[in-house]
Formats: structure tokens, C-alpha cells, sequence
């Protein structure tokens, strides 16, 4: 099976922004494969400390190993890590108020997710229709497309994936039940709802992302971390959150605007900050991306 070649996104900007400090404790929310916690270790050093949260089992053991060859690199400098395999919604019951100086969140799919067939994140590979981060437990996405009535489907569609044709999506969905691939779905999309006069991506890609949303409740989880973060950071912590659709960056902008008012935080970001021509060449995945930060006031 071919290794996913993962990307940190926004890297130098992330760890502008994050501010991190010899000694500090930062959380990696989404520590992935850990191209983001990696960079940010070797600036925390020896007495620093590294919390990194996934709920994806296969990605968090990939993140320990890729971590441990950087121990060995690093030795004394390498700070104590702490690895919570589990949703970072469940960061503000684990971790002790007021005591981290940073916390990054990157909300987009992982590398691993969209390049094993087997996830069933991609329309690209033919896989089974799973799409759950964490594959321990929950509902698939095989689950949702063949058992929800039409009007809900037409619904989630609609709302996470911002889909105007939804309707018509979800009656071709239903009459071509049962549906158990990711091949299957973006031929059934895709011939109900071809692409758009102008329009770039492939014409499955926003029911993917709905149903990708649905199944791992990528909106609320987000808004459980919103709502704990400022508790959990010191004064003149630093959280710092990559977005990859509007209805991430929506929530976060609004969030930050709230926390801004409310004296809570001051806004480090006027706009969102994005890849240099550069990065969007060697990495097309951070086209999308939109980065904002905060300090805690």
C-alpha cells in the first residue's frame, strides 16, 4: 500500500503565529501525521511539553512512530509528549485551565485519510463508503446514504455541503440504493449533477464533504474546542486554527469575533492568512486552507 506523502499546511505561518517558546505546552488538536507537532517539539525543547489529540487510531500510531525517530534525533531536546487518543472536544476535561501557552487546531482531512482507499474519504480511489475518523465506533457514511429518508439527505447535503442541487442528488441517491462504494456515489453524483459552466471540482466533491461532516460532527466538534479554548490558554496564549471550507471559517471568524468583544481575545489576524503561490504549486491541498489566530488576553 503506498505511503501518503503528508504536507504540513501553513507551516512557517503556523509556527509564527503559535509563538512557541522553549519550556512552553502547546496542544496539537489534530495531530495527524504529525508534520505541524514535529516542528513545533524541536522549539518546545527538553523541558517543554507536547499534548497531541487524534481520534484517529491509524493516524495517531503513525504520529507516535514519526515522533519517536525524532526523539531519537533530538534526545534531551525533545519535550515530554503526551499522546490522547481521542476528539479534541474532550480536550477541556483532560487538560488543567490556564495552563497552555499555544494550541493548534488544523481541521482539514489528513493525508492518510484521503489517500488509503480503504477510509472511503476519497471519490478518487474506489474504496468502501466508510468516511469515520475514528473507525472504532459511529455511524458510516454506507449507514447514512442508505438509510436516511430522502428529505434529511437532501437536507445535510445542502447545509454541509452547500450543494444547491441537493434535492436532486438525494432522489438519485435513494432510487440507486443499496450504494456501498465511493466509486459507486461519485458515478451516481456526478451523473445527476455534472459539473458547473466555470466550475473547477468535481461535481461529487460537496456531497463527500457533507457526508464527511455528518458522519465524524466536524461543526460541533469545532464548536466544543471554540468554547473551551479560552479557558485552557494562559495570558498571552496563542490558539491558532486552520480552516479548509466556509462553514469551518465561518465559525471560527464568528468565534473569534464574540471573544474579541468580550475581551477575551485579541485578534492577531485581520484576514485569514493563506499559502504563498508557492506552497499552493508544491501542495495543492492548502489552496483552500485559511488560517486566523488569537492571543489570550
Amino acid at each position: 500500500m503506498k505511503s501518503p506523502q503528508h504536507v504540513p499546511v501553513l507551516l512557517e505561518e503556523v509556527l509564527e503565529y503559535l509563538n512557541v517558546r522553549p519550556g512552553g505546552v502547546v496542544v496539537d488538536a489534530t495531530l495527524g501525521l504529525a508534520g505541524h507537532s514535529s516542528e513545533i517539539a524541536k522549539r518546545l525543547g527538553g523541558k517543554g511539553k507536547l499534548i497531541g489529540f487524534d481520534r484517529d487510531p491509524e493516524a495517531m500510531e503513525k504520529a507516535k512512530a514519526r515522533l519517536e525517530v525524532l526523539r531519537a534525533e533530538l534526545g534531551d531536546e525533545m519535550p515530554e509528549v503526551v499522546f490522547e487518543p481521542r476528539a479534541f472536544s474532550e480536550a477541556s476535561s483532560l487538560i488543567e485551565p490556564g495552563s497552555l501557552d499555544g494550541l493548534l487546531a488544523d481541521f482539514g482531512v489528513s493525508s492518510l485519510q484521503l489517500d488509503e482507499a480503504h477510509r472511503g474519504f476519497s471519490f478518487r480511489t474506489d474504496g468502501p463508503l466508510d468516511m469515520r475518523m475514528d473507525t472504532r465506533s459511529g455511524e458510516t457514511a454506507e449507514q447514512v446514504v442508505n438509510q436516511e429518508d430522502e428529505n434529511e439527505l437532501a437536507d445535510l447535503i445542502y447545509e454541509f455541503g452547500e450543494e444547491r442541487r441537493s434535492r436532486r442528488i438525494a432522489r438519485a441517491i435513494v432510487r440507486a440504493r443499496p450504494i456501498t462504494t465511493t466509486a459507486e456515489l461519485a458515478r451516481i453524483v456526478s451523473a445527476e449533477a455534472p459539473p458547473m459552466k466555470g466550475e473547477k471540482i468535481h461535481p461529487a466533491t460537496r456531497t463527500f464533504q457533507a457526508l464527511r461532516i455528518r458522519v465524524n460532527n466536524e461543526l460541533g466538534e469545532i464548536q466544543s474546542l471554540l468554547k473551551s479554548a479560552g479557558s485552557l490558554l494562559k495570558p498571552g496564549g496563542r490558539l491558532v486554527l486552520i480552516s479548509f471550507h466556509s462553514l469551518e471559517d465561518r465559525l471560527v471568524k464568528d468565534a473569534f469575533k464574540a471573544a474579541k468583544d468580550a475581551k477575551v481575545f485579541e485578534v492577531l489576524t485581520k484576514k485569514p492568512v493563506v499559502a504563498a503561490e508557492q506552497e499552493q504549486m508544491r501542495n495543492p491541498r492548502s489552496r483552500s486552507a485559511k488560517m486566523r489566530a488569537a492571543e489570550k488576553i
